[in-house]
């Protein structure tokens, strides 16, 4: 995979007056256009480049200052999608928004691709998304991408990578204010324009950083948090990258390794892994293989760093993780072409889906300080190139102000519902009982043999409805994921073994 997509990821008056604006909306008949609070919707449609599906919503566009100190200066304006409950005139006066991940990600965008997640919540409440500045429809901050430029990952080339990039987007945007600091203030003001004295949070990977960063700054206005795959808010992203996938490997590869057909046939693909990636890093292969899109035979250079980036990306899913044995046991053995096709497939699919420029303005400002290389990185499968590169080009990307009790833990009352994946190669289920370590209201469930971003697992959208419908005024039901398990490794591409 090319470096660039690995960067890679929170009164009774008053809420009468909330019910009201939000069970009440205004709609003109002649073109469909609907009140929410103070914004006015008109039809739209949600899609997803990732998937052939469509959603039917209202979408809205609120402008606020880009430097929120400054409410004379720049605006942008920011667009907010609203999927309806199915009974807009019974609808909770609670809506829950969903914070897409990343950095970088659309919530528009990405809301298809869990769509049915939604489905019971979607009964009683609204689904607001709101493209957090920086990305989707509000002032998207992307990247241009040289193919030539993107193949070299060296903190050199990543340098001037982000200095290009700083300077082309400094034309329509003050990187210095797409923080999540920033982001959340804008949050609370579509809080406000919908009419909605509190709101429940579910956030998705990064997003669970902007769910809690909330939390901290107006706890008044937050009903529940759902934090699936967790960033807590005392952990850095930098530095983390090399040794957490590394240890999902290990939990990946052992279960081919327990199987005795499976080792028979596959062999040990840690050692075959370490074998072909130093292989690699000496001698770059060409390898011919027919594009995953147009289906046209063509050609690349297949690199250490394509390999590593496939093989993490392939770790956040366990459909496609089941995979990995046999795509490794191929490669190793000189058969490149399968490897090559999906890794380039899945670095245009990154690379369309995150807005690179909202992401460096994120983490250079709140995580930069962690990008540490340790020794003990240098013999995992990303290395310690990630951390330097990352560090290189936040040596030279605008740096936004963070607040000074940031990394506070949240703490307090608010219902949490954290859930995390036994197999997580970025977000480790340990985060998941670090953020909720100081909260008196909140559990933390992990799903057996999953990967990243599990709100779509088994019976997990039934627990999540259940959970924002109650809040814990009852007891959680969340037995059914009991029957959830890792899917066996591929032998071959028509599946596990018999």
């Amino acid at each position: 995979m090319k470096p660039v997509p690995l960067l890679l990821a929170l009164t009774s008056a008053m809420a009468l007056a909330a019910c009201q604006n939000m069970t009440t909306s205004d709609k003109d008949a002649n073109d469909g256009r609907q009140k929410l609070g103070s914004l006015v919707f008109e039809p739209c449609t949600l899609a997803s480049p990732q998937i052939n599906t469509s959603i039917a919503a209202q979408c809205a566009t609120l402008q606020v200052a880009e430097n929120p100190d400054a409410p004379d200066g720049r605006k942008i304006d920011l667009k907010i999608a609203w999927v309806q409950t199915e009974n807009p005139a019974a609808a909770e006066p609670d809506p829950v928004f969903m914070l897409a991940g990343g950095p970088g990600q659309s919530a528009i965008q990405t809301f298809p691709q869990v769509e049915m997640a939604f489905a019971d919540v979607l009964k009683n409440r609204h689904v607001i998304l709101l493209d957090q500045r920086g990305t989707g429809g509000s002032n998207l901050l992307a990247c241009p991408q040289d193919e030539a430029a993107t193949q070299d990952a060296s903190p050199e080339a990543m340098r001037h990578m982000a200095q290009t990039c700083a300077t082309a987007l400094s034309q329509k945007a003050d990187l210095r204010y797409y923080t999540t600091t920033n982001a959340v203030r804008d949050l609370d003001a579509v809080r406000q324009a919908i009419g909605a004295e509190k709101i429940n949070l579910m956030g998705i990977s990064y997003g669970t950083r902007v769910a809690q960063q909330y939390a901290l700054r107006y706890p008044q206005h937050t009903r529940s948090l759902v934090l699936d795959s967790v960033v807590p808010n005392t952990q850095p992203l930098g530095g983390i990258f090399a040794r957490n996938l590394d240890d999902a490997l290990a939990l990946y590869f052992a279960q081919c390794q327990g199987d005795a057909a499976c080792r028979e046939k596959l062999g040990d693909t840690r050692a075959q892994l370490d074998a072909l990636l130093a292989r690699l890093r000496q001698n770059p292969v060409e390898v011919r293989y027919r594009d995953a899109s147009t289906h046209e035979e063509t050609r690349t250079t297949l690199t250490a760093d394509m390999l590593a980036g496939l093989v993490r990306m392939y770790a956040y899913m366990p459909q496609a993780a089941a995979l990995l044995p046999k795509l490794i046991h191929d490669a190793h053995a000189g058969h490149y072409e399968g490897i090559t096709a999906l890794s380039q497939m899945l670095s245009k699919q990154m690379g369309e889906s995150m807005a690179m420029g909202m992401q460096l303005s994120v983490i250079c400002a709140e995580d930069a300080g962690s990008f540490n290389a340790s020794e003990a990185d240098h013999n995992t499968v990303l290395g310690a190139g990630l951390t330097k590169s990352m560090a290189a080009m936040c040596d030279v990307w605008p740096r936004g102000a963070v607040p000074a009790d940031f990394r506070t833990p949240l703490t307090g009352k608010i219902p949490v519902l954290a859930i995390s994946g036994e197999f997580d190669p970025v977000t480790p289920p340990r985060y998941g009982d670090e953020a909720i370590a100081k909260l008196d209201h909140a559990i933390h469930l992990v799903l057996k043999g999953q990967g990243h971003n599990v709100i779509g697992a088994g019976c997990m959208p039934k627990v999540f409805a259940q959970f924002v419908e109650t809040a814990f005024s009852e007891p959680l039901q969340s037995s059914c994921l009991d029957n959830l398990s890792a899917v066996p490794p591929f032998t071959s591409f028509n599946g596990p073994n018999p």
